[in-house]
């Protein structure tokens, strides 16, 4: 078969999300689309190269060597036509999710990448956490987020990249008559006997109550049991007040009615934060926003870790080495 005189960059799409995500139903909802028209796309564009470029079968979708031959070509093809279209104000918004409206660290950098591609438009969106981000990830419906990249499922870290960010100090969030409230900064060993509220039972967020259970391990704190999932900031405040336990959190969190933030102190405690993508996205407005994270982290020191410093051992394989406490 000759080989055909134009390719809809369609098809390509198509191709391109079947072969990252190696199968058909999660591509579709990537790419908003029923499953039988990508697999009609598909199959339309292996008529017009005249080549298999997938092994199908009830179990599992595999790329033949075609489809190997073809993926690097796509990747160029498909970007190269978001740039162009970028150059002429035609890019999508670029969907970066910050966890929650108060994440300083994630709203730094995308307030830098704004500075830095002010012909962009790069949207924030809140998913509450890195695993539930993961998902949307996944499927399209989101380009970036930011989070604890090693308490993902490592079938998710699989499919993602990340970028490391920050370490950032965490903090204890107490009722302003808790006995521990007057301290300017609390120790751990202070917290011993006490219940913490680290997201238990959140579904979106395991990977932080996997980093309060390794925090704690050890030290006579319990992780308290799971609440009602509350959505909103207005529902979170009212269930913590209405549990009045200390919550887990980090210094740059959020000021709460009737509480106090109190920074945690021998050693400190550092939540790792990674910049995470898919694998393959290609957008013009996320070079700006790695680039931003790259600047911030480096005129803010944010990846050195304090000689008191805390982070479990697991995170030492995909953030930056240096001295530290591991738990």
């Amino acid at each position: 078969m000759p080989a055909p005189s134009h390719l809809d960059p369609r098809l390509l799409r198509a191709f391109l999300a079947v072969a990252e995500e190696l199968h058909f139903t999660r591509a579709a909802a990537r790419l908003y689309v029923a499953q039988q028209a990508l697999s009609r796309d598909v199959r339309r564009l292996e008529r017009e190269l005249g080549a298999e470029l997938f092994v199908r079968s009830t179990r599992q979708v595999t790329l033949t060597a075609d489809g190997e031959r073809l993926l690097p070509y796509a990747r160029r093809v498909l970007r190269a036509q978001d740039e162009l279209l970028a150059a002429f104000g035609q890019a999508r918004p670029l969907l970066v999710d910050l966890n929650y409206r108060g994440a300083a660290t994630a709203r730094r950098v995308l307030h830098r990448a704004r500075e830095l591609a002010p012909d962009h438009e790069l949207m924030a969106r809140y998913e509450s956490g890195l695993t539930g981000a993961a998902e949307e990830l996944l499927a399209g419906r989101l380009d970036t987020s930011f989070g604890r990249f090693a308490g993902l499922d490592p079938v998710l870290r699989a499919r993602l990249e990340h970028q490391p960010v920050r370490y950032e100090p965490m903090a204890v969030v107490l009722p302003e008559d808790h006995r521990l409230a007057a301290l300017d900064a609390v120790p751990l060993a202070a917290l011993a006997g006490e219940t913490v509220y680290a997201g238990a039972g959140n579904p979106r967020t395991p990977e932080w109550t996997d980093l309060a259970r390794r925090l704690f391990d050890g030290r006579g704190i319990e992780i308290a049991p799971p609440v009602p999932l509350a959505v909103g900031e207005e529902e979170f405040e009212r269930i913590m007040a209405k549990m009045r336990q200390p919550i887990l959190a980090v210094v740059d969190f959020p000021a709460m009615p009737r509480t106090v933030l109190r920074p945690l102190v021998d050693p400190v405690p550092l939540s790792p934060v990674s910049l995470v993508w898919r694998k393959g996205l290609v957008h013009p407005g996320f070079d700006a926003l790695r680039r931003a994270a790259a600047e911030l982290s480096a005129e803010e020191a944010w990846l050195k870790v304090p000689t008191d410093g805390w982070v479990p051992v697991i995170d030492s394989d995909v953030m930056p080495a240096g001295d530290r406490r591991k738990g």
